[in-house]
């Protein structure tokens, strides 16, 4: 149907996720988002800080926070180079509260999804111990894909500033390193909204709707991504009127045109399970004889 009928399935999915608040949904995501990147990348980095060297980590986590919040990775990169210089006189009570607020965004997103999703919590509901140890898990995740990510992002770097010598001519790789690593950025965005398309939701879900799900939402924000930093960059007048909250509001919209996406992506999903459930429900057309 959707390939037949790509215009109602695309309508019947707008419809299904105004009916479902989506935007106001969005919003609670964003705002806890916001309230926990800091903590849990500080969480993240300090715990990284002890296997890889913290400039390199912070340079490839500078590159990708671009990303998430665009033209604002400034502001949180110099927060978090502060508590990395000051790591060792954190205590307990301070890193258990950190802790604490970085598991808020994915509780509120499990919320979320609960919602959007509401066709499988009838059938089925999570132990709340696993919505409690979600978010731990979750950030254990983060924390060793953005591992990843450094490794190989300076290992990319390092191929663009040198080359290689072959048949009496010197070849460059700047221009292939950067587009590997702009390959790698949408590549790990992808791969990270089809995980969390897999875990959030109630039940199990198959790959192949996460990834229809994360391939959407990555095409939708890497359009609006760009139309952002081009906007910051050149009609926007946020300063004039925010002053000192510039990078705040600025972050908090960036992440709620991404929230608002991400809740798209899971409607697609949830869309394309109910048509599933429809067809199989659907009565058996009656036998007539001549």
């Amino acid at each position: 149907m959707i390939l037949a009928q790509p215009g109602a399935f695309a309508l019947r999915t707008l419809r299904a996720f105004r009916a479902n608040q989506g935007l106001l949904l969005a919003g609670a995501v964003a705002y806890y988002a916001l309230l926990s990147l800091v903590p849990m990348l500080i969480v993240i980095v300090i715990a990284l800080s002890h296997v890889v060297d913290a400039q390199v980590l912070m340079d490839a986590l500078g590159r990708y926070l671009e990303w998430v919040v665009p033209g604002q990775s400034g502001a949180i990169l110099s927060e978090l180079q502060r508590f990395l210089d000051h790591r060792t006189v954190l205590g307990w009570v301070l890193l258990g509260t950190m802790f604490f607020f970085s598991s808020l965004a994915f509780t509120v997103l499990e919320n979320a999804m609960s919602i959007i999703f509401v066709h499988r919590v009838a059938i089925r509901r999570r132990h709340f111990l696993v919505s409690a140890l979600l978010p731990y898990c979750y950030i254990l995740f983060l924390g060793f894909g953005l591992l990843i990510v450094t490794l190989i992002s300076a290992s990319l770097e390092a191929m663009g500033q040198n080359g290689i010598d072959l048949l009496g001519r010197h070849w460059a790789f700047g221009d292939t390193s950067g587009v590997l690593l702009y390959l790698l950025g949408v590549g790990g965005e992808a791969l990270l909204l089809t995980s969390i398309y897999l875990v959030m939701p109630v039940g199990s879900l198959s790959v192949r709707h996460a990834a229809l799900g994360g391939v959407t939402a990555t095409l939708l924000w890497e359009i609006s991504r760009h139309v952002l930093v081009w906007y910051f960059a050149t009609l926007s007048q946020v300063t004039v009127v925010y002053g000192s909250l510039t990078s705040a509001i600025a972050a908090l919209l960036s992440m709620e045109i991404a929230a608002t996406f991400l809740l798209f992506g899971a409607q697609v999903i949830a869309e394309y399970e109910r048509l599933g459930l429809e067809a199989r429900s659907a009565s058996p057309e009656p036998l007539h004889t001549d």
